[in-house]
């Protein structure tokens, strides 16, 4: 909970600040052992299974078993043996075989930490959390995400509202939490909540709209129609949500809808793996490939296929030639599908400006930011954009929207506030960004190795350097520079300023 410390024995943990402290010695727990501990003692005595700890260590991301077998045993190294009366001096924490595990220690919760609440939007301001999958079939998640997606979606597309994008509402999946505390977490005043039943071709929806501030109901309803009609309740539901929060009943713009079923599941289930390994990422590209060949006119399915081929997972070693071409093929043919998708529009924007067909690139940005003023995906690649043309102000402003819209985003929002931050010359900002671990280990390390070493850290820099080019062994300097959509021969000569005093190879 944001806000919150935790205090147990002779530790005192932030989740907030990402530290553990003990006797006010720092403790080296990484990132997803915060989270893990967090969730832990934020509910001591009672077992939590291991998909809820899973979700929150790796929100909305598919993950072996393994991994967090691998953290817990970390972080009881890190614990050692309590000597906490409530467990006779015992461990930390306990393992339910089969089901989970459970802290057995005292908590006492603290006063705030260092994070402030953010302030409301000067709009209506709404979250939409993950609908919870009452069916028995553990399958219908990702029918129950797809929901949850597409009311994000439309709402999303009303400019009279202020929506969190859905990397950070499904940062909340399993979790019970006060709907006041996630509404501060978040910023926002409003929580749309539910629950769906998919079975023998209907479906079954619950839907709660909560103003935190007051814990009052608004608007709750229970639809119960044929799958097929499915869509159309989605829209029902968004209208429904739209007048409680303005006062005016309208309807969402069209969207362009799927016509397979199995498509859209398909894409849904894809979208999980898109910003994780290699291995997943490929995983993706079938789940896509194949949903395109159910449904050839799913706009969906073309624009997420677009970007697993930008992300060069496909082929080793980063986007060849052809995947940037038919990159750039299957996001025009997304944005002909469904020419009011914000999503689509913003991702055509970001290839071309990669091909340097820049007036092009920044009308489709201007498109996407008028169809979707809530994208946060499209404030986050155009502030990358924006930096590499020279418009460092302008740049800092749009990273800085993209978080507040998305406070717990993906890990290549890191990599843009790094690249953003070292372009204004604050690199002891950049260093503390891109250390963190959700992005530690990518591509970001090199703005790291740059930034360490305007600061005249060399040895730290050349370390950061060569660990970059052991996943990176092809990159030059040159190279990058000839690829990377720069507008602005000052930022440009900054970045390489940097890569070189690091010791990049030329």
């Amino acid at each position: 909970m944001q806000g919150s410390r935790f205090a147990f024995g002779p530790f005192v943990l932030d989740p907030d600040a990402g530290t553990l402290l003990w006797n006010d010695d720092p403790v080296a727990l990484g990132y997803r052992g915060v989270k893990l501990l967090a969730a832990l003692v934020g509910r001591p005595g009672e077992i939590l299974s291991k998909a809820e700890l899973m979700d929150a260590a790796w929100p909305g991301m598919a993950v072996e078993e393994g991994n967090l077998t691998v953290q817990i045993a970390q972080i009881r190294k890190l614990l050692g043996p309590a000597g906490d009366a409530a467990n006779g001096g015992g461990e930390w924490i306990s393992t339910v075989p089969r089901v989970g595990y459970r802290f057995l220690g005292t908590v006492e919760r603290l006063g705030g930490g260092k994070r402030n609440p953010l302030p409301l939007p000067d709009k209506p301001s709404i979250a939409v959390l993950p609908f919870v999958n009452i069916s028995n079939d553990p399958e219908q998640e990702a029918f129950a995400d797809g929901l949850t997606e597409d009311l994000i979606t439309d709402l999303s597309r009303n400019s009279g509202l202020f929506v969190i994008a859905r990397n950070s509402s499904f940062a909340y999946r399993g979790k019970a939490m006060d709907v006041r505390a996630i509404a501060e977490e978040l910023g926002v005043r409003y929580l749309l909540t539910g629950s769906a039943r998919r079975a023998v071709g209907r479906v079954r929806i619950n839907a709660q709209l909560v103003d935190a501030a007051s814990g009052d109901h608004l608007w709750a309803e229970r639809f119960d129609h044929g799958l097929d009609d499915i869509f159309a309740v989605q829209d029902e539901v968004t209208a429904r949500i739209v007048e409680a929060l303005t006062g005016r009943l309208s309807a969402p713009p069209p969207r362009n809808r799927p016509k397979n079923l199995e498509a859209y599941d398909l894409c849904v289930r894809a979208r999980r793996l898109m910003d994780d390994t290699p291995q997943m990422a490929r995983e993706a590209h079938l789940m896509l490939t194949r949903a395109v060949s159910l449904d050839p006119d799913y706009a969906e399915a073309y624009r997420w296929l677009a970007m697993n081929h930008w992300m060069g997972w496909v082929h080793s070693g980063g986007p060849t030639e052809a995947d940037r071409d038919i990159a750039l093929e299957l996001a025009r043919k997304a944005v002909t599908l469904d020419p009011d998708s914000a999503g689509s529009r913003w991702i055509l924007a970001y290839l071309l400006a990669y091909e340097r067909s820049f007036a092009e690139a920044d009308a489709e940005f201007e498109k996407a930011l008028a169809l979707d003023p809530n994208e946060a995906d499209t404030f986050a690649a155009l502030s990358d954009i924006a930096i590499l043309a020279g418009r460092i102000e302008e740049g800092q402003e749009h990273i800085a929207k993209a978080f507040r819209l998305n406070p717990f985003p993906a890990s290549w929002y890191y990599l843009a506030l790094g690249q953003a931050q070292y372009a204004a010359g604050r690199y002891e900002e950049a260093v503390e960004t891109l250390r963190r671990d959700e992005t530690y280990r990518t591509s970001s390390r090199r703005f790291l190795a740059a930034s360490l070493a305007q600061l005249g850290r060399l040895d730290e820099a050349r370390v950061e350097a060569e660990l970059f080019l052991v996943g990176n062994p092809d990159f030059t300097i040159r190279h990058w520079a000839a690829t990377e959509p720069f507008r602005d021969a000052a930022t440009l000569q900054h970045f390489i300023d940097g890569f070189r005093k690091a010791g990049l190879p030329e």
